[in-house]
């Protein structure tokens, strides 16, 4: 099959390649076609995306990126808004748990995180009233609330979980988040056996970084999801280890949720955990569910070993290092 490559910014080319090592590895089959985008490329080209990306993507219905920029101050929007609304790909999967190894404040993490990704305040409706006063629009529609409320339960039943809570500051906003949360009540009668209640966001915060054990699945709208997702990143070890996939009908996009790291981009430093992840839950949705718990299995041991790991877990290997003795493990 053919997928699309996307390495973005900084370090992306160097994680990209440990993806393309490892894929071959694993005896996926998958074909790469790669496509440059980003702020490099824009400051070359003057586009933020190569022509034809978005052509393979649709083509394809799977791609991977790694992290990508976007020039400040120059109209360029975000790739991710872009290919999110380009594609609808409505619902941001971030799986987040505890790995051995990975000093943390908190050894029993086991989160999934299912965000809005197409409207909110993140549709980008804002406008000047005058000189002084900005305004932007928090777009809520009950079609998009029940989308992406079915495809947390939906998510619950299938992976065996066992509770979804709604994220929401209905008690403020009571027509937007008030949709929300009354279209997340209706979907959860049709789901019983699935435990659902809400919490405002605030106080969700809070109870993350007390006691993260007592939530399951956590669904919320693009902002508040956008927001929990790093939180709950940083209750693991950081955006290092935080995959995520952008799922639309049709089409499905997965990447490494953290920056491109320039100041180390080029050195043989940036650890590749999270977009082979990343491709481990891309593996998983094509049916390698084998090949992709045997990646993850590989990911979790090597890193839990503390031997052959990056600097920002306490090692010395580099990426390339780090690639090889994920590649030995899936040989064993």
């Amino acid at each position: 099959m053919k997928a699309v490559l996307i390495p973005g910014d900084g370090i992306g080319r160097e994680i990209a390649e440990s993806v393309r090592e490892v894929s071959a590895a694993l005896n996926t089959g998958i074909e790469w076609q790669e496509f440059a985008a980003g702020a490099e490329y824009a400051a070359e080209s003057g586009e933020l995306i190569a022509p034809g990306t978005l052509d393979a993507i649709e083509a394809c219905g799977w791609a991977l990126k790694g992290p990508t920029a976007t020039p400040i101050g120059k109209g360029f929007r975000s790739i991710n808004v872009q290919l999110r609304q380009r594609f609808s790909t409505y619902a941001n999967l971030r799986p987040v748990h505890t790995l051995p190894g990975v000093p943390t404040r908190f050894d029993n993490v086991d989160l999934v995180i299912v965000r809005e990704n197409t409207e909110d305040l993140y549709k980008g409706i804002e406008y000047m009233l005058n000189d002084e006063i900005a305004n932007g629009v928090k777009l809520i529609t009950r079609p998009a609330c029940e989308k992406i409320c079915r495809f947390a339960f939906d998510y619950a039943r299938k992976n065996g979980r066992k509770k979804v809570t709604a994220v929401h500051k209905a008690n403020i906003m009571k027509l937007t988040d008030g949709l929300f949360l009354r279209t997340f009540r209706e979907v959860a009668a049709e789901y019983p056996e699935i435990t659902a209640d809400d919490c405002i966001i605030d106080a969700l915060c809070m109870k993350l970084v007390q006691k993260p054990e007592q939530f399951d699945v956590l669904v919320a709208p693009n902002l508040y999801g956008d927001i929990i997702s790093d939180l709950c990143a940083g209750l693991v070890g950081g955006l290092g280890f935080a995959p995520s996939a952008n799922i639309g009908d049709s089409t499905r996009i997965y990447e490494a949720v953290h920056g491109s790291a320039p100041d180390i981009a080029g050195q043989d430093k940036a650890n590749p955990s999270a977009i082979l992840m990343a491709f481990a839950m891309m593996l998983n949705d094509l049916g390698e569910t084998d090949k992709a718990a045997k990646l993850n299995a590989a990911i979790l041991a090597q890193v839990e070993e503390g031997k052959v790991v990056t600097a920002d877990i306490g090692g010395t290997a580099g990426t390339k290092e780090f690639t090889q003795a994920i590649i030995s493990r899936l040989a064993e």
